[in-house]
């Protein structure tokens, strides 16, 4: 019911309330598992890289939709404002929100329609310094990355998440072993069996049939988003509902890929179905976000016809 125009006004002070936010946590966050990514308020735990999403999409949107340039000097300006999220978010450590934010930005730079040389050579100054990055990613980091290419790197630590789920996955075969029924995950073999792996736990109780519907559902709420995204008439609204449309497709992606043992293991939720207030709260934000753009474009459609 909320104006979401009204939250696009003052989205430039709120880039500057997320910045100050995420540089306050490293003095009052709460640090679980050598990662200060959460900060207790009256009792309850808020993760603010989680909290951030909707409104950091908003914020781009509304800079990019301001004119219709396409100039380089825009293209790198939009890189820059990211940069300070995209460092913060990583020095949490919290490498899966922080590649999160950037691929949505290039995804809706990509959209807004800058050309694609600039994508090319965004790609090529990333790609020469990669292995110089790697040096300051942490020990945990690097070891995910080598026992991706290896499983047998380390079998009982780094490896260890990545064989029980990919194990969970196959043990499901097509109609799953029954709800309650899981062993995998039941008997904790299986890690953060209801956040990071619940994918895994999905396919292990209902097997592939399951997994299977579970991602049907996915499909149709993706194109239903996209769907609205070429009925809105305004730039910004656009915009939105694209880098809406990203942020939950590579969510599922990430999830889903890390689960079935073909990509490296990030701490990324499985969108409405992980367990977490922070991410089901800018889930729902999000949701409520794309309803409003929604019933905005029926509205213009219906008076029209009048």
């Amino acid at each position: 019911m909320i104006d979401y125009r009204f939250i696009a006004l003052y989205s430039r002070k709120l880039y500057f309330v997320m910045l100050g936010l995420l540089i306050i946590l490293f003095f009052v966050g709460v640090e679980a598992r050598g990662a200060v990514r959460w900060i207790d308020i009256f009792g309850v735990r808020i993760q603010f890289s989680e909290i951030f999403k909707p409104f950091m999409i908003i914020f781009f949107a509304s800079y990019l939709s301001k004119d219709e340039s396409k100039s380089l000097s825009k293209f790198i300006k939009a890189l820059l404002l990211m940069l300070p999220v995209f460092l913060l978010t990583l020095r949490q450590p919290d490498l899966g929100n922080a590649i999160i934010y950037i691929f949505t930005l290039i995804f809706m730079l990509f959209m807004n329609g800058f050309p694609m040389r600039y994508f090319v050579s965004l790609g090529t100054l990333v790609l020469i310094p990669l292995p110089l990055f790697f040096q300051f990613l942490h020990d945990y980091q690097k070891k995910r990355i080598f026992s991706f290419f290896d499983y047998s790197y380390d079998p009982f630590g780094s490896s260890y998440n990545a064989i029980q789920s990919v194990i969970s996955v196959g043990s499901g075969s097509i109609f799953g072993k029954g709800l309650g029924q899981a062993t995998q995950s039941i008997l904790k073999f299986l890690p953060e069996r209801h956040t990071d792996f619940i994918f895994a736990t999905i396919a292990e109780s209902t097997g592939l049939v399951g997994a299977l519907f579970l991602l049907t559902i996915y499909a149709i709420f993706l194109y239903q988003i996209f769907r609205i995204s070429n009925n809105v008439r305004d730039e910004f609204s656009r915009l939105a509902l694209y880098g809406f449309f990203f942020l939950f497709l590579i969510h599922i992606f990430f999830n889903i890929g890390m689960n079935v043992g073909i990509l490296p293991i990030v701490g990324i939720t499985l969108p409405f179905v992980s367990y977490g207030g922070s991410s089901l709260l800018s889930n729902f934000t999000m949701l409520g976000l794309i309803s409003a753009m929604g019933f905005e474009s029926k509205r213009g459609i219906s008076i029209e016809i009048k």
